[in-house]
């Protein structure tokens, strides 16, 4: 089984590319959290992990991640960028 890592990052409006963004500008949202991002991936239909206690490379304070399971159809580009539909859509 394919676990997915996904961390706020990759969706972070207030990161450049260079900083770990992997959306584009205007799917990204402000300060994603964990929480937003595991019941976005429930919406999408696989399963969540949040591990709380990370921190990403590229960053200093520990925001946590998020471990999809069973996302073996979905690459890992198409399923960041439905996450981050679904987090502008909880925001709303």
């Amino acid at each position: 089984m394919v676990e997915n890592v996904i961390w706020p990052a990759y969706l972070d409006a207030t990161k450049s590319r260079a900083e770990g963004r992997r959306v584009p500008l205007d799917e990204a949202v402000d300060d994603p959290t964990v929480d937003e991002i595991a019941e976005s991936v429930q919406q999408v239909g696989y399963d969540a992990v949040i591990e709380r206690d990370k921190t990403y490379p590229r960053e200093f304070d520990p925001r946590g991640r998020v471990l999809v399971k069973g996302a073996d159809d979905a690459s890992k580009n198409d399923l960041v960028q439905a996450i981050a539909a679904y987090v502008a859509i909880l925001r709303d």
